[in-house]
């Protein structure tokens, strides 16, 4: 009988024991997408805007839903999956890795990483390659003596001259993209010129300030392998994805990604800043109920009377005091989509660090306080010599 009561009360440890295990792993779950959104300021800020206009303006929440460019939001959510899947493959850290141990002076590196950057940021948008460049660069700080802050600054100038390329490059070419009839390809036509001349610049100034002097390596650096499984079905949900989009099925196309990522890499889905998606839609709704304003409504009526000049300077302008995302959400409201306004957003990435989410991205990311005067020394330049350089090739 002893026997048989140990045996009894043993047994319902076991059975707490299972679901306590699965409540572990839900927590964990639910914190790990969450965390993000309760250190997001900048999506309090925006919660905070959105509710004191709503407060002024009530009758406008039945319409929140038509206020967000859906396509715009699955376009960016299913580039950020597909990025999460390539990252957590292992593959950028493996072939990162090796490029480090090949290249053997500071201007090769830098040139590299300048270009690198561009090139990711052009088909992975600019703030995912830089989510793949910095880390790269701070892992340099504990092996070598490279002027990192310096990498990270011309890297951020990177993302914003080759992001600006494609359609899918950066959010405000996502929506330009969306907004416009013009294809995958009649839209990179489009920017290929203004692109060109920035990353031409940008390579001759890197080849400037950084000097032909061997790096001197303080520990050798190993080289891990990667999925490659994992690796060949994102590139290949990728094509998928991109088609999808261009034939405007962005829907069913997302709807694939989710389901081959579910399969294959659940993780991923956890993974991705879901706040970032968020963020977007609450800059959809804070911009429209902006424009709603009585006491604004005027003011921004006159932009559709603007010359192309005054509209270009706007647009640049309007980059560096609310970023360039926001204003192509407002001028898009007033404009349509065309060069003109694809030119003046994507320059105003430039100059102020607020001009571009990806400029705050690295320099919060590097975590120097100096960095940002530093950066400003570089992207003030830029802003003057791209302004000019693309309001000739719209006048051209």
């Amino acid at each position: 009988m002893g026997c048989v009561n140990v045996a009894f009360l043993c047994q319902p440890l076991v059975i707490i024991d299972f679901p306590m295990t699965q409540l572990t792993t839900t927590y964990r779950a639910i914190n790990t997408i969450f965390r993000p959104f309760l250190k997001d300021r900048l999506l309090h800020i925006l919660l905070v805007l959105g509710i004191g206009l709503t407060v002024l303006m009530p009758a406008k929440i039945t319409a929140f839903p038509q206020f967000i460019d859906w396509t715009t939001i699955v376009t960016l959510l299913g580039l950020m999956l597909l990025t999460k899947g390539v990252e957590v493959s292992g593959y950028f850290d493996f072939i990162g890795r090796k490029i480090i141990n090949t290249l053997h002076t500071e201007r090769h590196l830098a040139l590299f990483l300048v270009l690198s950057a561009a090139v990711l940021s052009s088909f992975l948008t600019n703030d995912v390659a830089l989510f793949i460049i910095v880390p790269l660069i701070l892992t340099l700080k504990k092996i070598s003596s490279l002027p990192v802050s310096r990498l990270i600054i011309f890297s951020a100038l990177a993302v914003n001259a080759g992001s600006l390329l494609t359609p899918i490059g950066n959010p405000q070419n996502i929506l330009l993209w969306s907004r416009s009839d013009l294809s995958f390809m009649g839209f990179t036509r489009q920017m290929a010129p203004l692109a060109a001349v920035i990353l031409l610049t940008l390579l001759a100034v890197t080849w400037w300030r950084f000097p032909a002097r061997t790096i001197k390596k303080q520990a050798s650096s190993p080289i891990y392998p990667y999925q490659f499984r994992l690796l060949l079905s994102c590139v290949a949900l990728y094509v998928i994805f991109i088609i999808c989009v261009d034939l405007g099925l962005a829907n069913y196309g997302l709807l694939i990604v989710f389901v081959g990522l579910l399969l294959m890499a659940r993780r991923v889905l956890l993974a991705i800043d879901w706040s970032l998606i968020v963020v977007f839609m609450a800059m959809f709704i804070d911009v429209r109920l902006l424009t709603e304003l009585p006491a604004l409504q005027a003011l921004f009526g006159e932009i559709k009377t603007l010359s192309h000049a005054a509209a270009y300077i706007l647009g640049i302008g309007l980059s560096q005091l609310i970023s360039n995302v926001p204003a192509t959400i407002l001028l898009l409201n007033y404009l349509p989509s065309s060069a003109l306004v694809a030119y003046a957003v994507n320059i105003g990435g430039f100059g102020f660090a607020l001009g571009s989410m990806a400029n705050l991205i690295a320099l919060r990311m590097a975590g120097e306080p100096a960095i940002w005067l530093k950066f400003h020394a570089y992207s003030l330049p830029f802003l003057l010599w791209s302004a000019m350089v693309g309001w000739y090739l719209l006048a051209w």
